[in-house]
């Protein structure tokens, strides 16, 4: 059992230590964070979807920024989208699965607004249908995917694709991501709190 678990976290590690000698990927990073600061400032929303742990990131990252990161300051207009569970299992009955944020988007987001899809796979049909949504509309997209991208990579403004194609090593460094972008949000935002 010893050798599985040093297996386990050795296979983190490499994960992430590709994630910090990738250019590209550290450059998406620097862009993410200046284009929701510049969304926050500018008095706009930062919304996250996603499925399962991926929902779990989503509510998790969005409560950084609408609760706090390390600064105690104002709150940041940002939620996760599957949080009102009367909504989606409604929409989920009366039209489709795949209908879910899409309307939200459709509904309660505007040109100026963020939104954030996590998906380890990048072809979860719900969040593909919300990002369609949101390119129509004119938000930006932002896709947090394993390493092909999936269907989301096209339809992404900035794409944070992992490269693994292990669902928990994706989701271990959306994670990751997710917090030096809420980091780096927080410190520009507030730099003197």
């Amino acid at each position: 059992m010893k050798n599985n678990i040093q297996h386990i976290i050795a296979e983190s590690i490499q994960v992430k230590t590709s994630l910090l000698q990738d250019e590209m990927i550290l450059k998406t990073i620097e862009s993410i964070v200046t284009v929701l600061t510049q969304s926050f400032q500018s008095g706009f929303k930062v919304q996250f979807c996603g499925n399962g742990g991926s929902a779990a990131d989503a509510q998790h990252l969005a409560a950084e920024f609408s609760g706090r990161f390390y600064k105690n300051r104002r709150a940041l207009p940002s939620d996760a989208l599957h949080c009102n569970s009367s909504y989606l299992t409604a929409v989920a009955n009366d039209y489709s699965y795949d209908e879910i944020y899409a309307r939200l988007v459709d509904g309660t987001m505007v040109k100026g607004d963020v939104l954030v899809g996590i998906t380890t796979s990048g072809n979860s049909g719900n969040i593909v249908k919300a990002f369609e949504v949101a390119k129509a509309k004119g938000i930006i997209t932002i896709g947090f995917t394993g390493s092909t991208g999936g269907k989301l990579k096209a339809l992404s403004d900035y794409l944070m694709n992992v490269p693994s194609d292990i669902t928990p090593r994706i989701q271990e460094s959306h994670i990751l991501i997710g917090h030096v972008i809420c980091e780096l949000v927080e410190a520009a935002i507030f730099p003197d709190k």
